[in-house]
């Protein structure tokens, strides 16, 4: 729910906090009205952009696709289902980004709700966690790429990049960063894959699928090495350092 009303204050400033109504429907026999208020449409409208800003916000992005990575890399890929990944990124990412949201919590809602800051105010606080996340986990290459694009002026502070350059910034940034913990996840079972390939087609065995031989010895390696508690310290720790 804190989420949700954080959505609200970064998205929808202007509908979310209106005070007026629109007017749905009349009752004819006791003359009453009965109107639906543009805050309600307000979170309605949110709710559809949710999904989109937890991807381009936060953590997710580089979790999902590791993790994708990682099935395709041990010969599974349909093992873990999708929903059991996108379950364990969407919870590793709660872990990663509890304190952004505590930050933005303590510092906008709360003091918004108490009615100690108003909505303009509390809308840019709410905002700045989220910016310095962001701003820790993108490369400057990937800023001033955008900025050229954009014909902006060189940035020089930090503090004066806009969420429009920022935002895709980061979403390279976290794709880069991905697909390159990605690689290094994927050589040790591509060493094993070309081992059993090289092995079998020493014995003569050239009809035999290496994968139905390999999959096994990754799966054993994986266990061995503990693997889903590595990737998840590797993943967590990425974002801390």
């Amino acid at each position: 729910m804190k989420i949700l009303i954080m959505a609200l204050l970064l998205l929808m400033p202007n509908l979310a906090f209106a005070a007026g109504g629109i007017e749905a429907i009349t009752i004819a026999g006791d003359g009453k009205s009965y109107s639906v208020t543009l805050q309600i449409l307000a979170v309605m409208t949110v709710l559809t952009v949710l999904p989109s800003l937890l991807v381009m916000m936060t953590s997710f992005t580089r979790i999902i696709i590791v993790f994708s990575i990682l099935r395709q890399a041990m010969g599974t890929p349909q093992t873990p289902s999708n929903q059991i990944l996108l379950g364990l990124a969407l919870f590793l990412t709660f872990f990663i980004m509890s304190p952004v949201f505590e930050r933005a919590n303590d510092e906008a809602l709360q003091p918004y709700l108490n009615d100690h800051i108003s909505a303009d105010i509390a809308i840019t606080k709410a905002i700045l966690p989220f910016r310095e996340f962001m701003l820790r986990q993108t490369r400057s290459d990937d800023l001033d790429m955008f900025a050229r694009i954009s014909g902006a002026e060189p940035i020089n502070d930090s503090s004066e990049v806009p969420l429009s350059l920022l935002l895709p910034a980061f979403v390279t940034s976290e794709l880069k960063t991905a697909f390159q913990i990605g690689f290094m996840i994927f050589i040790p079972f591509l060493i094993i894959d070309m081992v059993v390939a090289s092995v079998l087609m020493s014995m003569g065995m050239m009809m035999l699928s290496p994968l139905i031989i390999s999959l096994p010895f990754k799966l054993m390696l994986f266990v061995l090495v503990d693997g889903w508690a590595l990737i998840m310290e590797t993943l967590a720790a990425s974002f801390f350092i």
